[in-house]
């Protein structure tokens, strides 16, 4: 097969895995929020059985489960993939091991969150697993379509290749990525040590605004702050991404700071509406979908093959 269509299936695959890999960190968080982690006590069989009653806390942690087994079924597909396709194989096989590693660490801290009681540090381990491997599937889908559509990048009029001028924002865009998959953790680590309303009140935490760094409330003031410097960092990728002709990478660096200062929002209403489970899941998946893009404008601003596909990236006339 002609490594063209090799790459692009590789990215279909892929991208297919990071997409159903998102749904099953959001499942994760209903699961969490419901109380239903220990609703199978046993692990791999629900209460004994392959298809268990159908109780409404049973069948949530169940069908986490089952799409878990989907992620892995696809997994090792596009991995087998990638290892038949020798040029795919050149290219991603680093990654590709990567990603089995990962998928193994989380099947058995998934298994562990079951025999060690839901233990706080074990679900924490488990969500940032499942977010190393999400950023890893999609790293797989961008590096594959990047090599399926290889061009030449094409000069600026000043005669500087366009990645000059869109790499000097992927620092920023990395630094974003980065601290968004760092906030996303530490929100999964306050959720699963019970640390969600240990400040009940906004901006205030219980009536003050520096309380006592203890316990949850230290675990809450983290996140509040951790959000804070995320918010920096998003309106400074905002100000930047408005100085680029690029227009891939000004809708991001909008979208980014929007999605980002919603994301902010939704954490505020979650205190004030006491942690309801769709508010909960939709806190997870909008900082999911903001590494999501993160990643992918790390990607496109630091790589020739998009790059120079897309108009040239310049200062604003």
């Amino acid at each position: 097969m002609a490594p063209t269509r090799a790459f692009a299936i590789t990215s279909r695959l892929a991208l297919a895995t990071s997409i159903l890999m998102f749904g099953l960190i959001v499942i994760g968080s209903v699961v969490r929020t419901t109380g239903s982690g220990l609703a199978c006590p046993d692990w791999p069989l629900c209460q004994g059985r392959i298809i268990p009653p159908f109780q409404f806390n049973v069948l949530i942690e169940w069908f986490h489960r089952c799409v878990a087994l989907l992620v892995s079924l696809l997994l090792f597909a596009t991995v087998a993939w990638i290892v038949t396709q020798r040029a795919v194989r050149a290219r991603l096989g680093g990654l590709a091991a990567l990603a089995v590693v990962l998928l193994f660490v989380q099947v058995l801290l998934g298994a562990l969150t079951v025999w060690k009681l839901l233990a706080p540090q074990v679900v924490s381990a488990h969500l940032a697993t499942a977010l190393a491997l999400f950023t890893t599937m999609l790293t797989t889908a961008l590096v594959a379509r990047a090599a399926a559509d290889e061009v030449h990048v094409a000069p600026t009029p000043a005669g500087i290749p366009a990645r000059v001028e869109s790499g000097s924002l992927t620092p920023l865009f990395a630094t974003a990525a980065g601290l968004t998959f760092v906030q996303a953790l530490l929100g999964g680590i306050v959720s699963t040590n019970g640390a969600g309303l240990a400040c009940p009140d906004w901006p205030t935490c219980n009536g003050v605004l520096f309380p006592p760094m203890q316990g949850g409330v230290a675990l809450q003031m983290l996140h509040r702050f951790g959000a804070y410097t995320l918010l920096a960092v998003m309106l400074a990728v905002l100000v930047r991404t408005r100085r680029v002709t690029d227009p891939a990478l000004r809708s991001g660096g909008g979208l980014l700071f929007g999605l980002t200062l919603v994301q902010a929002l939704f954490g505020i209403l979650n205190v004030r509406l006491g942690i309801p489970v769709w508010l909960s899941a939709l806190h997870l998946g909008i900082a999911t979908a903001i590494l999501a893009l993160g990643i992918t404008l790390t990607f496109l601003s630091a790589t020739p093959a998009f790059a120079g596909g897309r108009p040239r990236v310049g200062a604003a006339a």
